[in-house]
């Protein structure tokens, strides 16, 4: 796979995606289709956009740089145009497991998604320290799923995704619906919910009279070593006597039974995934 059509190139995650495949062995053809995504591309990277048909019709892949719940939808719009044997490389799980891709079985479908960079790294310079999202100057893991096509079109796409996403550490091959599984499911559906959590609780205890810095101090360091512990990071880490009999008070008060349950049982995933495309409406 040589020739690349990167379609929202002049979005914000199509300026990242441009950015890093510039100097790379691929021809990238940039393809925008707002004059606001044109001049920011052009703005940012000095690259130029070019017709969104013959650039389709040309690629080896196409990679789509577009919003999450618009993957279905744009796919349908070009799958006739791509030459059989282009892979489809989408940033995002949530379509082709809700089944909004359009059917086409000479075309390879590929997801892949950044980890993002790790709480615990090895990073010594500002600017990586600095990258929370990634892609920029911290590494940072992948995952990448071959929906469908030929098996040896997974090491090339996974070439391409290790591109776009540099600089990349492991890369994990999985399932769609293993990734769906890590997103929505753990990374937001309860990892995000956690976060604000924390946030909230941090606002409690400042509304109670505890300085506001000393409670952010407080937590965000003690959620290093008690997430070094959890995830047996720091292995010869022990939560104590006092931690523990907390932890055991606290459960049943902040979660209610059967929660995982709940929150990864396949058919709660995927009504996530098909509302992530089709948003219900406000009431």
């Amino acid at each position: 796979m040589k020739k690349i059509a990167l379609l929202g190139a002049g979005g914000k995650m199509g300026v990242r995606l441009a950015t890093n495949l510039q100097g790379s062995p691929y021809e990238v053809m940039h393809v925008e289709p707002t004059e606001a995504g044109r001049t920011r591309l052009k703005e940012k990277t000095g690259l130029d956009c070019v017709d969104g048909d013959n650039a389709l019709a040309d690629a080896d892949a196409v990679l789509m740089a577009v919003p999450d719940r618009l993957i279905g939808k744009i796919a349908h719009t070009f799958i006739e145009k791509v030459k059989p044997g282009t892979a489809i490389i989408m940033l995002d799980a949530a379509a082709p497991h809700a089944g909004e891709l359009p059917k086409r079985e000479d075309v390879t479908y590929f997801v892949t998604h950044p980890c993002h960079p790790p709480i615990f790294n090895d990073e010594v310079t500002e600017a990586a320290k600095n990258d929370f999202f990634g892609g920029v100057h911290a590494k940072q893991h992948i995952v990448c799923a071959l929906m469908q096509g030929p098996d040896e079109h997974y090491a090339q796409c996974e070439q391409i995704a290790r591109t776009i996403y540099k600089p990349v550490m492991r890369a994990h091959r999985c399932t769609v619906e293993q990734i769906a599984i890590m997103e929505p499911a753990l990374a937001e559906t309860i990892g995000a919910t956690l976060c604000l959590a924390l946030r909230e609780a941090t606002d409690e205890a400042v509304r109670r009279g505890v300085p506001r810095q000393a409670a952010t101090d407080f937590l965000l360091g003690h959620l290093t070593i008690e997430l070094a512990i959890a995830f047996e990071i720091f292995p010869e880490g022990k939560f104590s006597d006092g931690a523990l009999y907390a932890i055991d008070q606290a459960r049943p008060q902040i979660f209610r039974e059967g929660w995982l349950e709940r929150i990864f049982d396949p058919k709660a995933v995927q009504r996530s995934v098909e509302e992530i495309c089709n948003p219900p409406k406000a009431a």
